[in-house]
């Protein structure tokens, strides 16, 4: 099995619904997004999948979170926008992109980092 991962940041501000403590106000984080894909087959020029092209799928997928108040997005205006939330995010939108994938390569793993030391993963 092969794996790959590229990582890319993003800023955005957020605050949690129902929650009791400092998160529970409006505040922000510059967040860290790191996408792992994984696959059994490497192509014609030894590749799982390209770097350059999995970091514009992933900028394209965190263009529409970067500078924005998560809770007013769809689908964090009904959804907490927890890390573990967000990741979930990310890892459905980068997989409905990746199903055309070369390889069969496929996401196998999402982390997302509020801070240096916080940062919760998703796997399907």
């Amino acid at each position: 099995m092969y794996e790959i991962s590229v990582e890319e940041s993003f800023a955005a501000a957020h605050n949690l619904r129902d929650y009791q403590g400092k998160c529970e106000d409006l505040h922000g984080h510059n967040y860290k997004v790191r996408v792992v894909l994984e696959g059994q087959e490497l192509d014609s020029t030894g590749l799982l999948y390209d770097f350059v092209h999995l970091k514009q799928l992933i900028q394209g997928v965190i263009q529409s979170l970067d500078h924005r108040y998560l809770n007013e997005l769809e689908p964090f205006d009904t959804l907490n926008p927890s890390a573990e939330n967000i990741a979930r995010h990310i890892y459905d939108e980068t997989a409905k992109h990746l199903r055309k994938s070369p390889n069969a390569a496929r996401v196998s793993g999402v982390t997302v980092w509020e801070t240096d030391t916080s940062a919760a993963t998703y796997r399907a």
